[in-house]
């Protein structure tokens, strides 16, 4: 079941911002996701939190600076999702323009398949392989209490900067850089581990400049880094906090200046959109999905070396590369898709507080999409799970999970594992998305405790899809500049994209490729295109919807149209 509604907009914020200058449509909008006044839709790169207020991050841009100037060796261990890559990325580029010389910084990623997640003593073990000094972890880490233990036995500095929820026993790393570590005051704590790794580096050419690293030569401008940092913090779908909606509204900007990075440049191109006129939108459904294919399918590495050369010949190449690897995770999700129908075919989800999927026959690289999904459909809590690389019956399984307002489904985790000791192998992860490995002979104690506590934490409300929209658009705005606007605009998780809702009629109505039902609307004496995509059902003749205001370009002409997210008759 699914139901309209419409947030509310404090007038006193909303009269406030429209005096203070800004457009009345993004005044009564930034109302409604709480924003009280101009000062916090403020994103210039000054006004970001500083990095002192981190925990940790003194002690890390000391040992970074002792590294450089003994020219001993960093090796960056980096996640394979689009978060983990951009956060390598921005090391590597910061590392050697604040004076790593040739091979003296290097990086490594786990393979999904053979070492999992983060550094464990096996990713200890081939680091030690590239003689390094100082091991730096990005997005992960915090969890890694073996693998720091592994890395520190072989002799290694570790450095850890992350920015996932930590467990009951930190790794005894040198240093510790975490917003969400035990007694750090860092505001923002749903920064993304590129935006963790970048502050590091503003610490670190901080405390360069304090010993006149800079006394001959410039220093360098870290803010060219930041369409790295808006890209891996749109994909990682964090919360769109003030800090993040600067370091993004950046970002952003310089890629609308063309001041990008040449695998960026390159991934945008391949995904046939314009620089000039990128959104977030494009970050998280069009750039960050190729990155991520990447991680999914095959190998990160590919995907860091798209975001580090400066060849751009050599970014196209890469990202053409990456596009086909993309081509290939659709068709395994739709395949996916169709037998996981199959399944919920056999289930009552109303009748359910949570989902668990498993088919022998899956792709472990693809079961986080399969459960957003899920989620998406049925509004529920949900897990999917994958053999192991080895597909061998009886091993171990390893799932991705989404969750839904209500549920915070790493605790629901810790929550399973004190029920159950040593049934969860391997988990961790944030309140909308975790993951965990256990044995496949353990999947019904999992599914029937996870269910058990779903029920107990989610009210009935909960479990109710809501649509928070921002109620009608008035009819002088179905037009392309108020469009434009509402693009133009930092967006995401926390601080989500305009969603209106309105009554129409259907004056017309088609099927484009089979599944995308397109429709022509009449509101009042107004006539609108409008789209909703893989939804193959009629709809009736007056609607309830709600729908996002979008531009649709075809052959060099632009219109606004309507993209529709739910329907229901009026």
């Amino acid at each position: 079941m699914t139901q309209i509604a419409i947030r509310p907009v404090p007038q006193r914020a909303r009269l406030m911002l429209e005096q203070s200058g800004v457009h009345p449509l993004l005044a009564r909008l930034y109302a409604a996701r709480g924003v009280q006044g101009s000062d916090e839709l403020d994103t210039q790169f000054k006004s970001l939190l500083p990095p002192e207020q981190l925990k940790g991050i003194d002690t890390a841009a000391t040992l970074l600076a002792d590294a450089l100037a003994a020219q001993q060796k960093i090796l960056i261990v980096a996640d394979y999702d689009c978060d983990g890559a951009t956060a390598c990325a921005v090391g590597l580029r910061a590392l050697r323009a604040l004076g790593a010389k040739g091979g003296t910084v290097d990086y490594l990623v786990p393979n999904r398949f053979e070492t999992g997640y983060g550094l464990s003593p096996e990713v200890a073990q081939l680091a030690i392989a590239r003689h390094p000094d100082i091991l730096v972890t990005v997005d992960n880490g915090i969890a890694s209490v073996e693998g720091v233990a592994e890395a520190k036995r072989l002799g290694m500095t570790v450095i850890v900067t992350d920015h996932h929820l930590p467990g009951d026993e930190l790794p005894a790393a040198d240093a510790i850089v975490n917003p969400n570590q035990p007694g750090c005051h860092f505001p923002s704590k749903s920064i993304a581990g590129v935006g963790v790794m970048f502050y590091v580096m503003l610490a670190l050419r901080a405390e360069l400049r304090k010993r006149g690293a800079f006394a001959r030569r410039a220093e360098p401008n870290l803010a060219a880094l930041l369409d790295l940092v808006a890209l891996g913090t749109v994909a990682d779908v964090v919360s769109l906090d003030r800090n993040n909606r600067i370091l993004v509204a950046q970002g952003l900007a310089r890629i609308r200046q063309r001041k990008l990075q040449p695998g960026i440049s390159a991934l945008l191109q391949i995904a046939a959109r314009e620089p000039a006129r990128a959104s977030t939108f494009d970050l998280g459904f069009a750039v960050g999905p190729r990155l991520n294919a990447a991680g999914r399918l095959a190998d990160m590495s590919l995907g860091i070396e798209c975001l580090t050369t400066d060849d751009m010949g050599r970014a196209l190449n890469i990202a053409q590369e990456l596009d086909t690897i993309n081509h290939e995770r659709r068709a395994i999700e739709s395949d996916m898709q169709e037998a996981a129908a199959i399944q919920l075919e056999g289930i009552d989800a109303g009748q359910r507080a949570s989902l668990t999927l498993f088919d022998p026959a899956w792709h472990q690289g693809v079961v986080g999409i399969l459960a957003g999904r899920v989620k998406e459909k049925l509004h529920r809590p949900t897990f999917v799970f994958a053999r192991g690389q080895e597909g061998v019956a009886g091993g171990e399984l390893k799932a991705s999970g989404r969750s839904i307002p209500g549920l915070h489904l790493r605790d629901a985790l810790d929550l399973v594992s004190k029920r159950h000791p040593g049934l969860l192998k391997r988990f961790g992860g944030h309140a909308a998305a975790a993951g965990l490995t256990l044995m496949e002979d353990d999947l019904p104690t999992f599914e029937t405790t996870f269910e058990e506590i779903a029920r107990a934490l989610l009210t009935p409300a909960a479990l109710t899809r809501t649509l928070e929209t921002d109620g009608a658009l008035e009819a002088g705005y179905y037009s392309l500049t108020p469009a434009r606007l509402l693009q133009d605009a930092v967006w995401g998780q926390g601080f989500p994209a305009p969603l209106f809702s309105d009554e129409f009629q259907v004056v017309q109505q088609r099927l484009l490729k089979d599944k995308h039902l397109k429709l022509t609307l009449k509101k009042g004496n107004v006539r609108l295109d409008a789209i909703q995509f893989n939804h193959p059902e009629s709809a009736p003749e007056h609607i309830h919807a709600a729908f996002r205001l979008a531009i649709n370009e075809w052959q060099g002409e632009a219109k606004v149209q309507l993209v529709l997210e739910y329907f229901e008759a009026a």
